[in-house]
């Protein structure tokens, strides 16, 4: 009894969570599209439940949102493979050590349109000679120093922004000099920094010129994105 008293009590606390009350007087299950032989308090589970399945599925779109014209194509995967391909035997042609940087660098730019591509890869080359070159003159003079790597990716972003190169030619040149530092190698400093600059510079000039020879149509809405 004294527990029936209490859900009682409660009820109506919970109706005004609800907003379920009118004045003095509490709005009836009837009134909310129950049955007659329903109890307020099995109403208010049904919402309360109602209420979480809602909250799911807006979680749910929130997590996992795509625009059409962003997802991939047909055409863009066999453009993106035919590059990356080219870009990794040429590179191999060459006889360069790490020929997958070619490609890797061609899958990210592969992801740009030939207008942003142009400028944005120019950016890039230079912002990868600039990472190659410090990388060079870190390993050769502060090998193991972190605190000196450190202060090497604050003084690239410092140089990319008094050059005007945007983020995306910054994080190539912090790449590269990541590469160069970080990584052991048997050769010399500056020969791995020679090395890293041309793979990335074969995989761009492939994603360039393949971009210039067979170019994506990209719908007239969406937004050009450089990174």
């Amino acid at each position: 009894m004294e527990r029936q008293k209490s859900l009682s009590r409660a009820i109506p606390d919970v109706g005004k969570g609800f907003g379920l009350t009118t004045g003095s007087s509490y709005i009836q299950p009837s009134e909310l599209g129950f049955g007659k032989n329903i109890s307020l308090t099995q109403a208010f589970l049904e919402i309360d439940i109602a209420h979480s399945e809602r909250v799911r599925n807006i979680a749910f779109v929130k997590l996992w949102k795509w625009e059409q014209q962003n997802l991939p194509s047909l055409i863009h995967s066999i453009r993106t493979a035919i590059a990356a391909t080219i870009s990794f035997a040429v590179a191999r042609l060459f006889g360069l050590p790490e020929a997958y940087w070619a490609a890797i660098a061609t899958l990210v730019v592969m992801q740009s349109t030939l207008d942003a591509t142009v400028l944005i890869s120019v950016e890039r080359i230079a912002a990868t000679a600039l990472g190659a070159l410090a990388g060079a003159l870190l390993a050769n003079y502060f090998t193991g120093n972190l605190l000196v790597f450190g202060g090497a990716v604050f003084m690239l972003g410092l140089l990319c922004a008094a050059f005007r190169m945007e983020k995306s030619a910054y994080r190539y040149a912090t790449i590269t000099l990541a590469i160069i530092v970080l990584v052991p190698r048997s050769n010399a400093a500056w020969v791995v920094a020679l090395h890293r600059f041309f793979e990335v510079s074969v995989g761009i000039v492939v994603a360039l010129a393949l971009t210039a020879v067979w170019p994506e149509h990209q719908p007239h809405s969406e937004k050009h994105n450089g990174e």
